[in-house]
């Protein structure tokens, strides 16, 4: 018996369990700012919905984005962790790729995007066949240079009435947990796809008048 722990902070917190490639529970925080607060609790809940501890843990899938930096980096530092201090192995896999894998085993259309909320008026996607397989990206673009193609994930109301949404519109972990040896591999590096909002400050002005050298 094989358990496998999902761990998704692209966007809300998304934490899933899954026993022998099969999903078992699922605890999702809509919550796109309340990662660090969240995520742990999540995760011990979820554990418990499946009467199991975290110590039972087999293996680690976690979504390397794109998304948001500080909410990213909370989710796959945690995989990571816990991995680590409990001597698993930890996959990671694009976000979108988890989408288009659910819409695919729904019945997706032969070419559509998979998107997602980047904040400052753009969308993360990428491009997909009907079988699930990414073909282009991800990319952060604004939403008039996505392909007119039907679109799934999670699509801020403000952009859909110019996109063709009609597919998944959410990341389900506990896909993420039960489908990750499906779905192309991401490596060790997140999808940030642009520099955080966040940077080292420089050095400090004065905010004393300068004084002039007389000659």
């Amino acid at each position: 018996m094989t358990w496998t722990l999902g761990i998704d902070t692209s966007h809300a917190v998304a934490v899933g369990l899954a026993r022998d490639g099969r999903p078992v529970a699922r605890v999702v925080v809509d919550d796109t700012r309340a990662h660090a607060e969240e995520l742990m609790p999540s995760i011990l809940r979820a554990c418990a919905d499946a009467g199991i501890a975290l110590t039972d843990i087999d293996e680690f899938a976690v979504g390397m984005g794109p998304g948001p930096f500080t909410g990213l980096r909370v989710g796959v530092a945690t995989a990571w962790t816990l991995a680590h201090t409990a001597g698993r192995p930890v996959h990671g896999v694009c976000s979108l790729d988890v989408v288009a894998r659910q819409w695919a085993d729904l019945g997706a259309p032969e070419d559509f995007l998979v998107a997602a909320d980047a904040r400052r008026k753009e969308l993360y996607w990428a491009r997909y066949g009907a079988d699930g397989v990414r073909v282009d990206g991800p990319r952060v673009t604004a939403p008039d240079e996505l392909p007119a193609l039907p679109v799934a994930g999670a699509v801020p109301e403000a952009y859909r009435a110019g996109l063709d949404v009609q597919g998944p519109d959410a990341l389900d972990p506990a896909v993420l947990a039960a489908r990750w040896a499906d779905l192309a591999p991401a490596g060790d590096e997140p999808f940030y796809l642009r520099p955080a909002d966040a940077t080292v400050p420089g050095r400090p002005k004065s905010a004393l008048p300068r004084l002039r050298v007389r000659r």
